[in-house]
């Protein structure tokens, strides 16, 4: 239970400092960059047994690593591309409604459980997340020639969060996750710096240390969001299909919360049906289990 809340807070860190960059003006390619190079050096502190790093390639699960540390910031552009053609409330949505990849591949690959508490709390979670994240008021929408790129960002989520799963309980051991975490983040970071360098040849870059300041408080948090959720992967307390449910619509009540309180944003009906549809949810669901 400690690490799912440990995961949940850490991700809705990872909003409020979001909110943060707009309001700072921050670079959000250039932050992500550092947040990436800070996140893997968290995962190499925290690794208790020795890092060789010429070893580390050595590992069965290196090649994914490396195959999620470049999706990851594929899907980061993804989101920033749909942001600029349909809006956040799009990315909000596509991004979080993505649960239901790990949660269907929990369901069918690895047979969980799927009693009536918890399919009608999954079903509650998925509305709930829609209608939490949708900020619009006539609802999402999105030209036809803009439609894949949301269509990309539910996949790439989706996709991150399953494999996550599968790794952990396929190839990494426990005392690895800190430098199976700190691999993907190289990862994303080595690609995040090409990306630079081509910017730097084209005359776009322009650096700036705030954008460094803003990579830092973002990375830390983002490194515990992903080392605990695996911990609670690893867990007794729920199903795979559970926890994701859990902590993804329980990012969205956090956040949701945050915003209200420190950011002043204002509640649609919509929304708040959809936050006590999310505590519903997660009632119904850890009903199932106890």
């Amino acid at each position: 239970m400690i690490a799912l809340l440990l995961s949940i807070v850490s991700a809705t860190v990872i909003f409020v400092v979001f909110k943060l960059f707009s309001i700072y003006k921050i670079n959000t390619l250039h932050a992500i960059v550092v947040n990436y190079l800070v996140a893997c050096s968290c995962g190499l502190y925290f690794q208790e047994s020795e890092v060789v790093i010429t070893e580390i390639a050595n590992n069965s699960w290196f090649i994914f690593a490396v195959g999620l540390g470049a999706l990851f910031i594929t899907v980061f552009n993804l989101m920033a591309l749909t942001t600029q053609r349909s809006g956040l409330s799009v990315v909000s949505v596509a991004t979080k409604m993505s649960v239901v990849i790990p949660v269907v591949f929990g369901l069918v690959y690895y047979e969980e459980s799927l009693g009536i508490l918890k399919f009608t709390g999954i079903i509650l979670a998925l509305l709930a997340v829609y209608l939490t994240s949708n900020k619009t008021a006539n609802g999402l929408k999105i030209k036809p020639s803009n439609l894949i790129f949301p269509i990309l960002v539910f996949l790439g989520s989706g996709i991150i969060d399953t494999s996550l799963k599968y790794l952990q309980g396929e190839y990494v051991a426990r005392n690895d996750t800190p430098i199976f975490s700190a691999t993907i983040f190289a990862a994303a970071a080595a690609l995040g710096i090409f990306l630079l360098i081509v910017h730097s040849i084209q005359g776009k870059f322009q650096f700036k240390f705030k954008n460094v300041l803003a990579g830092i408080a973002l990375g830390i948090p983002n490194y515990f969001s992903v080392y605990f959720l695996v911990q609670a992967l690893r867990s007794d307390i729920f199903e795979s299909s559970g926890i994701f449910t859990v902590n993804n619509v329980a990012v969205v009540i956090f956040s949701t919360i945050v915003g209200i309180m420190f950011f002043k944003e204002k509640l649609r009906p919509q929304n708040r049906i959809g936050i006590g549809l999310a505590v519903l949810g997660i009632i119904l669901i850890a009903l199932e289990k106890w």
